[in-house]
């Protein structure tokens, strides 16, 4: 298992199984169980640490070959490597023992979670003793592996969405240049869709459809003036005003093309993870969707004539062009750890290394997070993946942010959009609100007493 084998929904309810069962557990707030770490960074290393991961498969292949070569560089040291460990059998073995030392996640929602119940300790000891520059993360990567002012976690890879458009699919409707504003996107991928004889959708230009393989509210909340939160972690959904004009925007494109008529063409797609990949097949001619599916497209696809690009932005706001959606893959020390000082050296080879950073990028196809990984010669770019590197970089680029109740605020949000679009919610402001207030009263339970 892997994170672009876990669709952005599937990964959103896992953190919210996570964060409940971590509060219901009674995992105490904050601060973790003591840092059992030396004063000093120790000159040698030796003993057995294990280490929980969720990739499986080739995949895997890949993170322990960069472990072999920490135990090469560490020989006194063993790794005791747990790998296909999703969230929820992490979750598990951190909230009932020391079976874990050093757990790697797929999910950033998690963080807020995990850093303010302790279940992941508190780095910050470690990092100012071993002189960590955190300057080499960006300021969107630093933001999601911190909670509240406790950082918990340290950035491995990191997961970028773009824009995908078929060249040829482009060029046969007229088009030279991918759409930079939703409003050219919408007009382009109407003239692109073609239908049957009996007026089912036959080719789709793009699918507004949220819900569908990366048609994420996450990765839509990059293209216009959208805020998730208030500083005191309440819900800022509904005085946002960029939701509501994205909402509109989608729902207005549905229309045009028909959500019966859509929803039909829809289910009838291939499974994303798979050859049949609607975009891979040229059944659809634009797409969302993250840096790794280069790599699907190399390996399923290598004919296809295609480029990428940041994901089209609202008319209203064309500065943004240039950003788009980030988050990763994040590892941290669990509390019960009972090898914290070879569990943080582990970490900080695999966040920090650049040999090992650039080795994971080049075997995952997952973006580098440090600034020399980024910029290495070693690091195998191509034209395609260059472009999730820069849009890594913009300043327009956001995250999820850290919230105590995990991935809940996503969800709630996503459910009242998945009911706008089918025609389901006639007074949108007031959707709005009642997410808020959805939102809210969750954050009032977990932070109660």
């Amino acid at each position: 298992m892997n994170s672009r084998n876990i669709p952005r929904r599937v990964a959103v309810l896992a953190a919210i199984s996570a964060t409940a069962a971590l509060v219901l557990a009674g995992c105490s707030s904050g601060g973790g169980t003591g840092s059992d770490f030396a004063a000093t960074e120790p000159e040698t290393l030796e003993g057995t640490v294990s280490f929980w991961h969720f990739f499986s498969d080739r995949e895997a292949e890949v993170i322990q070959s960069v472990v072999d070569d920490f135990e090469a560089a560490n020989p006194g040291v063993t790794v005791d490597v747990h790998g296909g460990q999703d969230d929820e059998k992490l979750r598990k073995a951190i909230a009932t023992g020391d079976k874990v030392d050093l757990g790697l996640s797929y999910s950033t929602d998690i963080v807020g979670n995990f850093c303010s119940t302790g279940a992941f300790r508190d780095l910050g000891e470690v990092i100012e003793r071993d002189d960590i520059d955190l300057d080499q993360f960006s300021d969107t990567v630093r933001s999601y592996t911190e909670f509240d002012g406790v950082r918990c976690s340290m950035p491995v890879l990191a997961d970028v969405y773009g824009f995908y458009y078929n060249r040829d699919l482009l060029a046969a409707g007229g088009f030279t240049e991918p759409p930079k504003t939703l409003d050219e996107l919408q007009e382009m991928a109407l003239k692109l869709t073609t239908f049957n004889d009996d007026g089912s959708i036959k080719t789709l230009g793009f699918n507004p459809m949220m819900g569908w393989y990366e048609n994420t509210v996450a990765n839509f909340s990059p293209l216009g003036d959208t805020e998730w939160l208030n500083g005191d972690g309440t819900s800022a959904i509904s005085s946002s005003p960029g939701w509501s004009e994205l909402m509109e925007w989608q729902k207005g494109f549905i229309d045009a093309l028909g959500y019966d008529k859509l929803s039909a063409f829809t289910a009838g797609l291939g499974q994303e993870f798979s050859a049949d990949n609607a975009f891979q097949r040229g059944t659809v001619a634009m797409n969302i969707d993250g840096e790794y599916r280069t790599a699907f497209i190399d390996d399923q696809a290598p004919e296809l004539n295609y480029g990428t690009a940041p994901i089209p932005v609202l008319a209203s706001d064309p500065s943004l062009y240039g950003g788009g959606y980030v988050t990763g893959n994040i590892a941290g020390i669990a509390k019960g750890s009972k090898h914290p000082e070879l569990a943080w050296a582990l970490l900080k080879y695999l966040t920090t290394d650049t040999a090992a950073s650039v080795k994971l990028s080049n075997g995952l196809k997952n973006a580098p997070t440090t600034t020399d990984a980024l910029a290495s010669p070693d690091l195998e770019v191509s034209p395609q993946f260059q472009t999730f590197l820069d849009i890594m970089q913009n300043p327009n680029s956001t995250t999820t942010p850290p919230s105590a109740l995990g991935a809940g605020y996503q969800q709630a949000f996503e459910d009242l959009w998945l009911s706008y679009q089918s025609g389901a919610v006639d007074d949108l402001p007031a959707g709005l609100a009642e997410v808020d207030t959805q939102i809210n009263d969750q954050l009032n339970l977990v932070s109660g007493p």
